[in-house]
């Protein structure tokens, strides 16, 4: 820790330590970084440039997948290049303003990607339970409607937390010990009250999510009593198959996002490596498996990538 200490003109900048406990397998552990962080970019990226150049796919479900990669790449692109510095070139030096910037986009993008995989149930609702409506009521511009709120509600959920986090007093300890700057673990090196930061955090997140997943689950109710009311098996299967990336997706997002948050706030009893290493898998392989889930499970994308890539 000697190779830490800060000099008073040094007192606008916090150290980033990355893993706690683990410095000496930096260098191991940042291959798995590297290739979970590649392989998301050319996933993500081959998503956003074939329905970009499909005119077929310009539709309500394929925009609003554009959405949820461009959240995921901007969760990943927010952590990884930091920590990778990190790991490869010691470079642990973060400003405050460039930490509170990073946990304040973290935090907007993150509320963003719950907001549109609610936006996707609801797509898949429309589809399934209204076909002859569905331009209607889902149009590309109510779309782009929606990723605006998206956008608005992420901003006012996460605008609290920098701007107190920006006015608290801060110790001469400005040892952070995470890979990046996360809203409660900057706010533990406070010298100041942080009775509002941790109410807001778990109360914010909580309703939030809360209100995510049970709007989820009430599309996905009234999907499974349209299903039940058809009389086909294969009708069965088939409107069941259009659910499953969605629901794959949607699965592994929340599990991991609650598990992560629930254990940093109430798991003590974790050691800080595993809480920060279990926080970095939420960050690192959802943008890397969506999508290869939508590419593997939804036939029209697949076969236009397929095409794409015999094209090349």
């Amino acid at each position: 820790m000697a190779g830490f200490n800060l000099t008073p003109s040094d007192m606008s900048t916090f150290v980033l330590t990355g893993i706690p406990g683990l410095e000496d397998a930096h260098a191991w552990i940042s291959i798995p970084f590297a290739t979970c962080y590649i392989i998301g970019l050319f996933g993500n990226f081959s998503v956003l440039f074939v329905v970009g150049k499909e005119q077929t796919l310009h539709q309500p479900m394929y925009l609003l997948l554009c959405m949820l990669v461009l959240t995921d790449l901007g969760i990943s692109t927010c952590v990884v290049p930091k920590a990778l510095c990190i790991f490869w070139f010691n470079l642990k030096g973060i400003t405050l303003s460039g930490c509170l910037t990073q946990t304040a986009f973290l935090g907007m993008v993150s509320a963003m990607h719950s907001a549109i995989l609610v936006a996707m149930a609801f797509d898949r609702y429309v589809s399934i339970c209204n076909p002859l409506r569905y331009a209607t009521i889902l149009s590309n511009a109510r779309i782009a409607k929606l990723g605006l709120v998206s956008l608005i509600r992420g901003i006012v959920y996460v605008l609290p937390v920098p701007l107190v986090l920006s006015r608290l007093p801060f110790c001469d300890n400005r040892i952070i010990p995470h890979t990046y700057c996360e809203g409660i673990t900057v706010a533990k090196i406070s010298c100041g009250d942080l009775t509002f930061l941790r109410l807001y955090g778990l109360v914010m997140g909580l309703v939030l999510t809360g209100i995510d997943l049970m709007l989820i689950a009430l599309s996905y109710c009234l999907i499974i009593r349209v299903i039940l009311g058809i009389s086909s098996r294969k009708a069965h299967l088939k409107a069941l198959d259009t659910c499953t990336a969605h629901i794959s997706v949607m699965l592994m997002s929340y599990t991991q996002y609650l598990f992560s948050n629930l254990t940093h706030r109430f798991g003590q009893g974790i050691a800080p490596h595993v809480h920060i290493i279990l926080v970095n898998v939420y960050v690192l392989v959802p943008p890397m498996l969506n999508p290869i889930i939508y590419g593997v499970k939804t036939q029209e994308l697949r076969d236009k990538m397929r095409k794409n890539i015999c094209r090349m």
